[in-house]
Protein backbone atom coordinates (compact mmCIF):
# COMPACT_ATOMS: atom_id res chain seq x y z
CA UNK A 1 0.00 0.00 0.00
CA UNK A 2 0.95 3.38 -1.03
CA UNK A 3 1.73 5.82 1.76
CA UNK A 4 3.16 9.40 2.20
CA UNK A 5 5.15 10.56 4.87
CA UNK A 6 5.70 13.96 5.83
CA UNK A 7 7.86 15.54 8.40
CA UNK A 8 9.74 19.46 8.99
CA UNK A 9 6.95 20.91 10.19
CA UNK A 10 6.99 22.95 13.34
CA UNK A 11 7.01 26.08 15.09
CA UNK A 12 8.72 29.62 13.84
CA UNK A 13 8.53 32.91 14.23
CA UNK A 14 7.63 35.73 11.67
CA UNK A 15 10.46 35.89 8.85
CA UNK A 16 11.79 32.61 9.33
CA UNK A 17 11.80 29.60 7.36
CA UNK A 18 11.03 25.31 7.49
CA UNK A 19 11.48 23.23 5.15
CA UNK A 20 8.84 20.28 4.43
CA UNK A 21 9.61 16.94 2.94
CA UNK A 22 7.38 14.11 1.83
CA UNK A 23 8.61 10.66 0.95
CA UNK A 24 6.52 8.33 -0.86
CA UNK A 25 6.60 4.77 -0.63
CA UNK A 26 4.87 1.60 -1.63
CA UNK A 27 5.60 0.05 -4.73
CA UNK A 28 6.08 3.36 -6.38
CA UNK A 29 6.68 3.01 -10.30
CA UNK A 30 6.53 6.42 -11.65
CA UNK A 31 5.01 9.82 -10.12
CA UNK A 32 2.92 12.44 -12.87
CA UNK A 33 3.05 14.85 -10.11
CA UNK A 34 3.67 15.83 -6.40
CA UNK A 35 2.25 18.65 -4.69
CA UNK A 36 1.59 20.48 -0.95
CA UNK A 37 -1.88 21.92 -0.05
CA UNK A 38 -2.61 23.38 3.48
CA UNK A 39 -5.62 23.39 5.33
CA UNK A 40 -6.17 25.89 8.37
CA UNK A 41 -8.65 26.07 11.03
CA UNK A 42 -12.29 27.23 9.35
CA UNK A 43 -10.95 27.34 5.90
CA UNK A 44 -11.09 24.28 3.17
CA UNK A 45 -7.90 22.64 2.09
CA UNK A 46 -6.01 24.96 -0.70
CA UNK A 47 -3.03 24.47 -2.82
CA UNK A 48 0.08 25.95 -2.00
CA UNK A 49 2.37 23.95 -4.53
CA UNK A 50 2.21 21.62 -7.41
CA UNK A 51 5.35 19.70 -9.36
CA UNK A 52 4.90 17.94 -12.42
CA UNK A 53 6.46 16.02 -14.68
CA UNK A 54 8.84 16.90 -16.49
CA UNK A 55 8.98 19.78 -13.70
CA UNK A 56 6.57 22.48 -14.32
CA UNK A 57 5.47 24.15 -11.20
CA UNK A 58 2.46 25.70 -9.59
CA UNK A 59 2.37 28.50 -6.94
CA UNK A 60 -0.28 29.72 -4.72
CA UNK A 61 -0.52 33.61 -5.59
CA UNK A 62 -0.15 33.88 -1.87
CA UNK A 63 3.45 31.71 -1.53
CA UNK A 64 5.10 33.27 -4.73
CA UNK A 65 8.69 34.24 -4.28
CA UNK A 66 8.45 33.11 -0.71
CA UNK A 67 7.78 29.12 -1.30
CA UNK A 68 10.37 26.88 -3.53
CA UNK A 69 9.03 23.47 -4.28
CA UNK A 70 12.05 20.97 -5.77
CA UNK A 71 11.75 17.08 -6.20
CA UNK A 72 14.11 14.22 -5.74
CA UNK A 73 12.50 11.73 -8.35
CA UNK A 74 15.44 8.43 -7.45
CA UNK A 75 13.85 8.91 -3.53
CA UNK A 76 10.58 9.05 -4.99
CA UNK A 77 10.51 12.92 -2.22
CA UNK A 78 9.05 15.97 -2.51
CA UNK A 79 10.24 19.21 -0.51
CA UNK A 80 9.06 22.81 0.36
CA UNK A 81 11.41 25.55 1.09
CA UNK A 82 8.98 27.91 2.98
CA UNK A 83 10.66 31.51 3.80
CA UNK A 84 10.14 34.66 4.90
CA UNK A 85 6.65 32.98 6.38
CA UNK A 86 3.89 34.74 7.60
CA UNK A 87 1.12 34.17 10.93
CA UNK A 88 -1.56 33.95 7.64
CA UNK A 89 0.95 30.98 6.55
CA UNK A 90 -0.58 28.81 9.71
CA UNK A 91 -1.80 25.66 9.04
CA UNK A 92 -1.81 21.77 8.40
CA UNK A 93 0.43 21.22 5.52
CA UNK A 94 -1.01 18.15 3.58
CA UNK A 95 1.43 16.21 0.74
CA UNK A 96 -0.30 14.81 -2.04
CA UNK A 97 1.11 12.81 -5.01
CA UNK A 98 -0.36 11.56 -8.22
CA UNK A 99 1.12 8.10 -9.14
CA UNK A 100 1.18 5.17 -11.52
CA UNK A 101 -0.15 2.00 -9.97
CA UNK A 102 -0.65 -0.25 -12.62
CA UNK A 103 -1.92 -0.45 -16.61
CA UNK A 104 -5.14 -1.92 -14.17
CA UNK A 105 -5.31 0.68 -11.93
CA UNK A 106 -3.72 3.70 -13.54
CA UNK A 107 -3.02 6.89 -12.00
CA UNK A 108 -3.98 7.95 -8.64
CA UNK A 109 -3.90 10.64 -5.86
CA UNK A 110 -2.91 9.83 -2.12
CA UNK A 111 -2.70 11.81 0.75
CA UNK A 112 -0.35 12.33 3.50
CA UNK A 113 -1.35 12.33 7.38
CA UNK A 114 -0.23 16.37 7.45
CA UNK A 115 2.27 18.40 9.50
CA UNK A 116 1.47 21.47 11.38
CA UNK A 117 3.40 24.39 10.16
CA UNK A 118 2.90 27.74 12.93
CA UNK A 119 4.34 30.84 12.45
CA UNK A 120 3.61 33.04 15.47
CA UNK A 121 5.78 36.05 17.88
Amino acid sequence: QVQLVESGGGLVQPGGSLRLSCAASGGIISIRAMGWYRQAPGKQRELVATVTTPGATNYADSVKGRFTITRDNAKNTVYLQMNSLKPEDTAVYYCNADLWRSQLIGFREYWGQGTQVTVSS
